[in-house]
């Protein structure tokens, strides 16, 4: 495939690739650049790749110029299959997905390719990023800890991560509010956007002055400008 056709990564080996794994893509609109960058967005462990969320992150984040690559990991492509209800696979097999999915994408991608996620797909990735060599890692909402237990925090990974990282995160996130997160010890390399009283979700409290989609679209624009960066 030459660079040409790798750049704009919509020819038909491409779709075909996207189509026979049963991910979802969204191409960044026109406007973008010869080699728009790509981000590979993994959910989180409750809600499937076309949550709301993550379509309204998606469209927005190609309206600002990126490619998005939505996957599922194994437990919620069972769940779409059956309807049953099943828990996250043990973290060893969402992370061999992880990396499976990285290593398909990276042939087709001649620009900047990202990755990150919602909750706990972001922090699945941050455990690879290094590893993969990604250029950027995004987490949107990161689950710092369990709900109820900021004394046990999941960050000793994020002490020496050296992959650029940007986290957005509500400041009353239930699994990582700021005034937790202050006192972790974390990478030079990860910048942290806080969005006013906003929760794992983003959402904020009515009473802060911005609404939802205030937030949505700063978190859009702010991974937008962070993974286009060179």
């Amino acid at each position: 495939m030459d660079k040409q056709h790798k750049a704009s990564i919509d020819g038909d080996q491409w779709a075909r690739c996207v189509a026979r794994h049963g991910w979802l893509w969204t191409g960044a609109q026109p406007g973008a650049g010869a080699e728009p960058a790509t981000l590979i967005l993994a959910h989180g462990a409750g809600a499937p790749m076309d949550s709301g969320f993550m379509e309204e992150m998606a469209a927005r984040l190609a309206a600002q110029g990126v490619n998005v690559l939505r996957f599922e990991f194994p437990y919620m492509a069972q769940r779409r299959l059956d309807g049953g209800k099943r828990p996250p696979n043990p973290a060893p097999k969402l992370l061999e997905c992880w990396r499976e999915v990285y290593a398909t994408v990276r042939p087709y991608v001649a620009g900047r390719l990202a990755i990150g996620g919602k909750s706990m797909g972001g922090r699945m990735a941050s455990l690879l990023a290094d590893e993969l060599g990604a250029d950027a890692l995004v987490c949107l909402g990161y689950p710092f800890y369990a709900v109820g237990k900021p004394e046990k925090p999941r960050v000793e990974h994020l002490a020496g991560l050296k992959t650029r990282t940007l986290i957005v995160q509500g400041e009353r996130d239930a699994l990582g509010n700021r005034e937790a997160v202050q006192g972790y010890t974390l990478s030079p390399n990860i910048e942290l956007l806080w969005l006013v009283a906003g929760d794992h979700d983003l959402k904020p409290l009515k009473a802060s002055g911005f609404s939802h989609e205030h937030h949505l679209q700063a978190a859009a624009q702010a991974v937008a400008g962070f993974v286009s960066q060179d």
